[in-house]
């Protein structure tokens, strides 16, 4: 049995302790969280040693493994304590706030040989891979182009004030939100981006709260995403279209492939465990069963991704200017 320390005591390391406690691989010994409250809850119900320093909390318990799910600009720190402590780890995505840390990240788990997966959660979910099956089975003819529409209340009273400082988070919703989108495609279709068009709305002062991304993968397959966090209608939906019909995928609801011009649901969600099955890919990495998916070079991928979404925004806002003073002189 492993022995997991987790720092970070939020909503997701609930997620993370609940999913421990269904596997026997795994023991939760230790929480490290600054907050009191949520430290000693989480405590009393996990039968956990609290701390508030998760240095001490490594040093004192020796876990096997460590889960990081702290705010993004914390990540690297945590990281490379951890790997240098010996400890396999499982961090939250993303990964850090820029590729530069990221392989910092990776330098420091090979130089101590530990194993590292990144939480990129969309690959345990049964819609996605089922979708990912339907691509391999050619069913549906060749894979022409993907639409994603994920519109969610970004901006509510209860989320965290380090998600609205682009200090801590690296960015709005392209960074929290749009890195599941960009590693759900990245991952189903089993190809990179390697090209990307942005356009970002900033609305709401020093993040952005919306964008439009037009990407494409390695074989030249078109992607486009639209992401809204002003409050819109909620809606999560991928569509896959092909040269022989299209296929629809909803996180939570099902997947839906069409025939005859209308859609038939091939499967209906039920109740998965994706955290389970996350701890699960760990476990066989750090045992020898098999190797991580999920890896450090790939959360790297995405970091990558949303840089390049960040560039082009930019970039294309610099040729827009230039080109309205442009059109005003000619006026003149």
């Amino acid at each position: 049995m492993l022995n997991v320390g987790v720092i970070g005591g939020g909503i997701i390391a609930r997620e993370h302790l609940e999913a421990i406690r269904s596997l026997d691989e795994l023991q939760a010994v230790a929480l490290a969280e600054l907050d009191a409250s949520k430290r000693d809850a989480l405590s009393r119900e996990f039968g956990l040693n609290g701390y508030t320093d998760y240095k001490q909390m490594i040093q004192e318990t020796t876990p096997d493994l460590v889960i990081i799910t702290l705010p993004h600009h914390l990540h690297k720190e945590a990281a490379l304590f951890s790997a240098e402590q010996g400890c396999h780890l499982l961090l939250e995505k993303p990964m850090a706030l820029n590729s530069i840390e990221c392989k910092e990240i990776l330098t420091a788990a090979a130089e101590n040989n530990v194993q590292l997966l990144v939480g990129h959660i969309q690959h345990y979910f049964q819609e996605n891979k089922w979708a990912k099956r339907v691509i391999q089975e050619l069913k549906l003819g060749e894979l022409v182009f993907i639409n994603e529409t994920r519109h969610l209340h970004y901006f509510t009273d209860d989320r965290p004030k380090w998600f609205l400082d682009p200090d801590c988070s690296g960015g709005g919703i392209i960074m929290n939100i749009g890195a599941h989108c960009i590693d759900k495609i990245q991952w189903v279709v089993n190809e990179p981006f390697t090209k990307v068009i942005s356009n970002l709305s900033y609305a709401s002062p020093g993040i952005e709260g919306a964008g439009l991304l037009h990407l494409e993968t390695e074989s030249g397959i078109p992607v486009s995403i639209s992401i809204s966090g002003y409050n819109p209608v909620p809606k999560q939906v991928t569509e896959f279209v092909f040269t022989n019909g299209m296929m629809k995928v909803e996180i939570g609801k099902g997947v839906w492939v069409s025939k005859d011009g209308k859609y038939e649901q091939v499967y209906a969600s039920n109740q998965d465990h994706p955290f389970q099955e996350q701890l699960i890919e760990l476990v066989n990495g750090i045992t020898g069963k098999a190797p991580i998916e999920n890896t450090g070079v790939y959360g790297k991928s995405i970091i990558q991704v949303i840089e390049s979404i960040y560039q082009s925004d930019q970039e294309a806002k610099s040729v827009r200017l230039s080109h309205s003073f442009q059109g005003k002189e000619e006026l003149l």
